[in-house]
């Protein structure tokens, strides 16, 4: 018995008209970025219709959410339509491509198509939140504003109250920066984890404003560089281990160096230290309480995977109370903003203590949210942002 598999559609982008072809959005036009999202969802970009297959045809002045061409690559036999009803992109078969494309030039429906809108593909898994795709025209008066909405939907639903609430207008301009003058995302990683690196030097000898200089950084820059690569529709999945690896391995090493640097600095302590650990012997104040922080760390990601792993979902995109959570929990970013008055205030030693308190409150927590998710029935388990 054999199976077969639909061809990859071939991409046509029409004309990109008078007003928005010389307008340049994250440092490139409207045709380009269209023609970058083509090659990231498996479409092959063609100058001209292939004699069978199918194909997408879309009108290249405009700008589009990454899921609304993903989707429409997916349904052959549908039409894209804007807001106000004007198609905008179809996918057909090869021999109607010219009909359609000319049709969606003239912004009529070519007729016979399953509709699709913005509105229905509302929800974003990956990013958990719940916002109407991009689907834009580009001008030289709206450009700035496009930029603001794709910008803002780059960011993710859920995630910690700094990169939510601080981050997103110096980091829009920041990004806008290195789009224009062609830095890819990962320089910006690299750049970030010399951050990493400089904040683990700087804790580990209690240097502990430059060590927060260099950490707050290099937090600035693991939002701009994951932004950058949304926008740009540059991020690989090189990039993604990357980023994410570097996200996953460095907190615990800071709160280790932190340790060192406020009850030992530039000392740290003997191996017979380290053996007391291996044998659960008692632990001073200050030691037990970096072992509530790094093993809490530690069993906090664990149970986020084991969650992810279960139910196909992030524990933080859950209910409102988990995506209110994920902005406070004992992660990197709320740590830090109870590190940086500590040091501010001259007890650097304090901040480490309530640092191990909040991580053991969170991992409380965090251990309620997956017993109530499998006490709970399997089908009520989806992301409150979804319904």
């Amino acid at each position: 018995m054999t199976t077969t598999t639909q061809a990859a559609p071939a991409g046509l982008i029409l004309g990109a008209g008078p007003e928005s072809g010389d307008v340049r959005i994250w440092g490139m036009s409207a045709a380009e970025r269209l023609r970058r999202i083509f090659r990231r969802v498996g479409v092959a970009a063609a100058d001209r219709a292939p004699a069978s297959g199918t194909v997408v045809v879309a009108l290249g002045g405009w700008v589009y959410d990454e899921s609304l061409i993903r989707t429409l690559a997916q349904r052959p036999g549908s039409v894209l339509l804007a807001d106000d009803g004007q198609a905008v992109a179809a996918h057909v078969h090869a021999e109607r491509a010219a009909e359609a494309s000319a049709a969606i030039e003239r912004g009529a429906d070519p007729g016979g198509l399953t509709r699709l809108s913005p509105a229905e593909l509302s929800y974003n898994p990956e990013l958990r939140k719940r916002e109407d795709p991009i689907l834009l025209r580009l001008t030289r008066d709206n450009v700035r504003a496009v930029e603001a909405r794709t910008f803002k939907g780059s960011y993710k639903g859920v995630t910690d109250l700094v990169t939510k609430h601080v981050w997103p207008v110096p980091a829009r301009i920041v990004t806008r920066w290195c789009a224009s003058a062609r830095l890819t995302p990962n320089m910006v990683t690299f750049v970030g984890f010399l951050g990493v690196l400089g904040a683990q030097y700087f804790f580990w000898n209690g240097a502990f404003g430059l060590g927060l200089i260099c950490a707050w950084i290099m937090t600035f820059l693991d939002t701009v560089d994951g932004k950058l690569a949304r926008v740009t529709m540059t991020s690989s999945k090189i990039g993604n281990v990357f980023d994410h690896g570097i996200d996953l391995i460095h907190p615990p090493f800071w709160w280790w160096a932190w340790y060192v640097g406020a009850f030992h600095p530039g000392n740290p302590p003997p191996a017979s230290w380290y053996v007391q650990w291996i044998h659960l012997s008692p632990l001073p104040l200050a030691e037990l309480a970096l072992a509530v922080i790094l093993i809490g760390y530690v069993v906090q990601r664990v149970e986020e995977g084991i969650f992810m792993r279960a139910f196909g979902m992030h524990v933080h995109a859950w209910r409102p109370f988990d995506s209110f959570f994920r902005q406070i929990t004992a992660r990197r970013n709320p740590n830090l903003l109870i590190l940086t008055p500590a040091w501010a205030l001259g007890r650097p030693d304090v901040g480490f203590y309530l640092v191990a308190i909040w991580t053991a409150l969170s991992l409380a927590v965090h251990t309620a949210q997956l017993a109530q998710a499998f006490a709970t029935p399997r089908e009520r388990v989806v992301s409150w942002l979804s319904r």
